[in-house]
């Protein structure tokens, strides 16, 4: 068998490109099926869950690999001509479905992969590559459109499977002719191949149908963000002697080996603070933080479900503590009380006060479970026990 194609027939490299393509696709898509399916109430399940789609992501970017090997391998041959090249409308549909399976199958990894990278935390890829791509932030506005593209292409992409399988198996019981015989092992007799391929016409035809797939999907609302059906509490403004201008709070969890951070948008601080005060007590903080505003990359949902923040049963976390002077910096020395739970906390953090500003950062660690967070999951290896949290701000003296 030749490795290359000739006029009449496709060369073995073509073929090994096609099979081994198939075999990875109809593994995927029912991989997907079952690894979206799988519940993750516990350790045990959480992980079997993340192992399942890790899976599917990493033979979803060999499948980006493989196929742009196969797509350059394709335009680098020449392309067995026509069986039936007097079939204008049948020869168009198959040479469009052949155009909608490249692309689809450069398509479907690639808006996966940058869903994977813009997003933190669950299922890594196991490639030796890393979990970020080039110019793909970490931003949830871009994992909820690739999102939105991932299931768009995958959905042509089945459509244009049932159709090539369709076309083959036609070719075979009902014209009985070579054109499934041409893909598997063997030279076929071929009484007659034509040229007939026809590049432009079928090429837009592909276009057209992607077009309307993405308007369809667009239609159906896949690009926006289907985050938790949670509302963040509303919190009122706060009497404070300084006036917070602008901040954040960090939060960064291990989770299946791989760091997972995030934030609270919401969240007010009342600060009573003497900046005269040498040693002890110099003032005091009270901070409530919005449970339902928090975003931890693609588990969100999760941490704020039932089994972990649960923020619909407890809106508001309240950090209330005293402002001590130590020898150098500061320390915030007080109480988070979080899901009923209230539990002594140390914050250290720098202060500089320049012109009546004031920046501060601090950090410190807490233990999930001693606010009752994620009990089921009692493997650190599924989820860290320790919680990295950061917070910094910047304040204004009231006048």
């Amino acid at each position: 068998m030749s490795l290359t194609n000739t006029a009449t027939h496709y060369g073995a490299i073509t073929k090994v490109f096609h099979w081994l393509t198939a075999l990875l696709i109809l593994t995927l898509i029912p991989l997907g099926i079952y690894a979206n399916g799988l519940p993750y109430e516990t350790s045990e399940q959480l992980a079997q869950k993340a192992w399942m789609f890790s899976l599917h992501k990493t033979l979803g970017v060999t499948v980006f690999f493989v196929a742009l090997a196969r797509i350059c391998w394709a335009f680098s041959q020449e392309k067995p001509g026509l069986l039936h090249p007097d079939r204008k409308i049948e020869s168009l549909a198959a040479e469009t479905v052949h155009w909608l399976l490249y692309g689809s199958l450069m398509l479907v990894p690639l808006s996966g992969w940058i869903h994977h990278a813009a997003t933190d935390g669950f299922a890594p890829i196991w490639w030796p590559l890393g979990q970020s791509l080039p110019l793909v932030p970490k931003s949830e506005a871009v994992a909820s459109v690739s999102a939105g593209l991932h299931i768009v292409f995958e959905r042509v992409l089945a459509a244009s499977i049932f159709l090539h399988i369709a076309g083959a198996l036609k070719h075979h019981l009902i014209d009985k002719d070579a054109t499934l015989r041409r893909m598997l092992p063997g030279r076929p007799e071929v009484a007659k191949a034509g040229g007939g391929h026809r590049l432009v016409t079928p090429l837009l035809v592909a276009v057209t149908v992607w077009v309307g797939a993405l308007a369809i999907g667009n239609t159906l609302g896949l690009y926006a963000a289907h985050g938790p059906t949670i509302t963040a509490a509303a919190l009122e403004d706060v009497q404070s002697d300084w006036q917070v201008q602008e901040g954040e709070i960090t939060i960064a969890v291990r989770q299946l080996g791989s760091d997972v951070e995030g934030s609270f948008a919401e969240w007010t601080s009342a600060i009573s603070f003497d900046e005269s005060v040498t040693e002890g007590k110099a003032g005091s903080v009270e901070t409530t933080i919005s449970i339902g505003s928090l975003t931890l990359g693609s588990v969100t949902s999760q941490a704020l479900g039932a089994d972990f923040f649960n923020a619909e049963a407890f809106p508001t976390a309240v950090f209330a503590a005293d402002i001590v002077k130590l020898e150098e910096d500061y320390e915030a020395q007080g109480t988070l009380t979080l899901k009923e739970a209230a539990m002594p906390v140390t914050l250290p953090f720098t202060l500089e006060i320049t012109e009546g500003i004031a920046t501060m950062s601090g950090s410190t660690t807490l233990d999930r479970r001693n606010y009752g967070i994620g009990d089921n999951q009692k493997d650190e290896a599924s989820l860290g026990f320790t919680v990295a949290v950061q917070i910094s701000l910047t304040a204004a003296r009231a006048e």
